[in-house]
Order: structure tokens, then sequence, then C-alpha cells
């Protein structure tokens, strides 16, 4: 494969199936673009389905930034016992009992106590790395690791019993969340037990899987403009961030793109603070890099942009 600088930059949603890692998907990408340089926003475990959103060329220096996006995930939750992995790849362990009638209302709860700002436990065999190792590769080696919780955010949780003994689910949350974790935590909650048995992410952010490339043609493409003609693909420019947006007139534009401050007079945005991150956009709406504000003055209509990070004008 050729070890050229990359070509091609931009943002490539791919309609995951069961299977494959999220590694296999981005070396179908490599191959499908002839390049090295693809990354992805977020994994996805084998079993699961959905979006992945791949990145290309310079678009992978916005990889940190695009992590911030809420994430929206629908599946399936079997009660009555859980497993050693949180789902159905795991080996069955406590608790476990029988599934109890639930209600409309018993819904409503657990809705509510896993809705908001709440502690989350990773999953024993996840990606999460404690002292260099990953998790998984902790618990495979038969080590126990002392975890701390994670703060994540629940924004919406909706639940319905789908069949005998299963749940079934919609969630956003925040980046840093596990489905898995919340299957197992309903079923201690019920004292039955639960697992995870079926999962798809749906969106993050804007990007919804409606619009994404299908795995297989992405494995099948036979040159990189079957992918960068097909609608899924979204140049560097076009790549939406988690924050606001400001733009620079060509003077300003010029300035931040070596490395100076600049100064971005405002009317009736929403209001900043020195510390927050913006999408800092040229004459054309390009994306030219990612900015902090520095100072906020007038009120806040004339904010001081210091550049954090300068794409190479803004390539597509």
């Amino acid at each position: 494969m050729s070890r050229r600088p990359a070509r091609w930059h931009g943002l490539l949603p791919i309609a995951k199936i069961p299977g494959p890692t999220s590694h296999d998907v981005v070396d179908m990408a490599r191959k499908a673009l002839r390049q090295r340089r693809i990354g992805h926003t977020g994994t996805l475990d084998p079993s699961a389905e959905g979006l992945l959103l791949l990145l290309a060329g310079q678009a992978t220096r916005l990889q940190q930034y695009l992590l911030g996006w809420d994430k929206t995930y629908v599946g399936e939750i079997r009660l009555g016992h859980a497993t050693t992995t949180y789902d159905i790849e795991g080996e069955r362990i406590e608790p476990s009992g029988p599934v109890p009638d639930l209600t409309r209302d018993d819904l409503d709860t657990l809705e509510t106590a896993f809705s908001g700002r709440i502690e989350q436990m990773p999953p024993p065999f996840s990606a999460k790395k404690v002292a260099g190792k990953k998790l998984y590769e902790l618990a495979r080696e038969g080590k126990a690791v002392d975890v701390e919780p994670k703060s994540v955010t629940v924004f919406e949780l909706h639940l319905s019993v789908h069949a005998p003994g299963v749940l079934r689910f919609e969630v956003r949350t925040s980046s840093g969340f596990y489905v898995r974790s919340l299957a197992h935590d309903l079923g201690i909650r019920l004292g039955c037990g639960g697992h995870l048995i079926h999962l798809k992410r749906v969106a993050i952010g804007p990007y919804s899987l409606d619009d994404a490339l299908d795995q297989e043609a992405l494995e099948a493409a036979g040159s990189p403009e079957e992918v960068l003609t097909s609608h899924p693909w979204i140049p560097l420019h076009k790549i939406q961030l988690p924050f606001p947006s400001v733009d620079l007139n060509p003077a300003t534009e010029d300035r931040f793109l070596h490395g100076g401050e600049v100064i971005i007079l405002r009317k009736g945005e929403a209001e900043l603070t020195a510390g927050d991150s913006l999408a800092v956009r040229g004459r054309n709406g390009g994306l030219l890099g990612i900015g902090t504000v520095g100072t906020v003055l007038a009120r806040g209509r004339t904010v001081v942009v210091r550049p954090r990070m300068v794409l190479d004008g803004g390539k597509g």
C-alpha cells in the first residue's frame, strides 16, 4: 500500500455490520482510498452494528474534538442472568433469577434512575486502559483491577418490553458511555441480572446511520472515486464540530493560519467564555482549524481567539 502523503481529507460515515472489528473497517477504507491515514471516532464492538465515523487525511486531527458529540443507540437486553462480558459473548454469572413482570410505571422508574448524570463502571472486558493495559487483557490474565467509576450523562432513555424477558431500549448519551454496563446495571437493579444481546448505533451528533455508506459498498469499492463521489463522503471543510463556529475575513484568516491571535466581532450569537473551543472557518466557509477563546470584551461582542490547531488551508 502507498506510503505517500494522504490525498483525501474528510469524514466518511459507515454502516458497520456485525462481525468485523472497527479496525477491520478502517483497513477496508485504507484499501478503498489507497492511503494509510485513516482513523475513527469511537469503537463499536465486533458484535455491534451501526454508525462508525471514519476520518481521512487531515480530518484525523479532528478526532479528539469529534469525540465530544453525543451518541444514540438502540438495542435489546435479555433479563434473567448476568454475564462476564455484560453481553451475549460472555459466560453466565450471578445475579440471576426470575424476571419480574414490568409495568409501564416500573419502566418509568428505571428510566428516571438511569437518566441524567450518573456514575458508571466500565465492563471488565473493555478497551479502557488501566496502567497502560486494556481491561480485557487484564481480565483474560485473571488479574483483579481496581477501576474507578466514571461520570457520564444519559440525555434520553426509553425502555419497553419487547418479549418475555427482553427489554428494548433507545438511549442518547455522552461520550464514554458503555451500553453493556447499562444492561448489566439494569439487571442488578431488578435483581434478576441482565446482559446486552443486540446493539446498533444510529447517530453521532448530527451524523445519522441513514446517511452512511454501507460497509459492503466500502469493501467492494474498486477506486477512491467510488467512495469520494458517494453521498456519504463529507469533505474536510464541511465537517461539523460540537462547538460554535466563527468566520474570519481574509486579513484575519491569514493571521490565524500563521499562528496569530485574531479579534472577532460578533452579533447576537451564543455567549462565549474564556477557554471555550471554536471551529474557525475562512471566507468560503472552509474549516481552517480549532481556536480557543482567550478574552471576551464589550459584553461578548468582541472575542480574542487563539489558534489551538491549524489545518493546511482547509483541504477538502
